[in-house]
């Protein structure tokens, strides 16, 4: 009985798949073949387009809620409390309420570096915002299933944890730029703020995020569709499936020069799993666009001296890598 309840909260309320369901009738009745390639792509992006969107709005409007109790100094004075590897747990935990891509997380990293944080809570912090989110928690669930989502999210936070501690244990402070070691963090009082203010902040979050993402997701899921309906499967099986050992690093090497966020990936990941891409190689594609963007590198340069910079693409591209591996090996238990 539980079994059934979970499968339909899975398939039905996280993954729509009445939505799809929906889709191609209404596809048929205009008269497209859906299980050709033209109709079958078509299908593809409006189902996944719809889906994101209304599962991004859902998920931001939650999560910005409980944001707004989170404000910076609060955050700040949160961390500040905790010493050792407890604070880079804190720090990783409080990742998964913030932003949802690392252009947005390195201000706050300025912000807490300025504040006289560890280095090494902050990286905690910078290495886990992007890459497990709650919203990534919800939306891998919805496509890959809950044992995929909760190992995701929980490795991601061990990565986080684990590089943070191995920079603190560096003492690399000196790599940070004299501008931000010696900015000085001003306490601003936070006005307390009213339900309806957090509603309507939560709100303003929805409309201003799926503004900027919503062209990241057009063409994630434009990439999606061509993989999906377009791309030879046994191709994919050769490159990034069983026929490639190589295929996490690739992955993970590839994810580097774009610049988006977990929602622009999913329906890329999907795809690519569909034609026999490993769960590893999929995932770790998904982390190196989001961890370590080219964009991203580019402003953390502005911030950080080059060694610093490099121990962390260093100890991110390694952990990804690992985590890529691990997700193979035990595919077959997850999915």
């Amino acid at each position: 009985m539980l079994r059934s309840i979970w499968d339909f909260f899975q398939n039905e309320v996280l993954g729509m798949k009445w939505l799809n369901r929906l889709v191609g009738s209404g596809l048929t009745a205009a008269g497209l073949d859906t299980s050709g390639r033209v109709g079958g792509s078509i299908q593809f992006f409006i189902y996944d387009t719809i889906k994101i969107m209304l599962l991004l709005g859902f998920l931001i409007l939650i999560i910005s809620y409980i944001q707004s109790y989170f404000p910076p100094e609060r955050t700040k004075k949160i961390l500040g409390r905790f010493k050792g590897i407890w604070a880079n747990i804190m720090a990783a935990l409080l990742g998964t309420v913030t932003p949802f891509c690392s252009c947005s997380s390195i201000p706050l990293f300025i912000g807490f570096t300025s504040a006289g944080l560890p280095l090494g809570v902050t990286f905690s912090f910078l290495i886990s915002s992007p890459m497990v989110d709650l919203g990534s928690l919800v939306l891998l669930m919805s496509i890959f299933g809950w044992k995929v989502a909760i190992v995701y999210v929980v490795v991601g936070l061990v990565i986080a944890v684990a590089g943070g501690t191995l920079i603190e244990k560096m003492h690399l402070e000196d790599q940070v730029e004299e501008f931000i070691r010696n900015g000085k963090a001003i306490d601003v009082p936070q006005e307390e703020l009213t339900k309806k203010d957090r509603l309507k902040y939560a709100w303003e979050q929805v409309v201003s995020t799926a503004k900027k993402v919503a062209t990241y997701v057009l063409v994630g899921v434009g990439i999606g569709a061509f993989i999906h309906n377009w791309i030879p499967e046994d191709l994919i099986v050769k490159v990034l499936g069983t026929g490639n050992p190589f295929g996490v690093i690739i992955a993970t090497i590839a994810g580097v020069p774009m610049y988006a966020d977990i929602f622009g990936c999913i329906p890329i990941a999907e795809a690519l799993l569909a034609k026999g891409a490993r769960l590893g190689v999929v995932l770790s594609f998904m982390m190196g666009v989001t961890t370590l963007s080219l964009p991203s590198m580019i402003m953390l340069k502005k911030a950080v001296k080059p060694k610093l910079l490099g121990v962390f693409i260093g100890i991110c591209t390694i952990g990804i890598i690992v985590v890529g591996y691990f997700f193979n090996s035990f595919q077959y238990l997850l999915i």
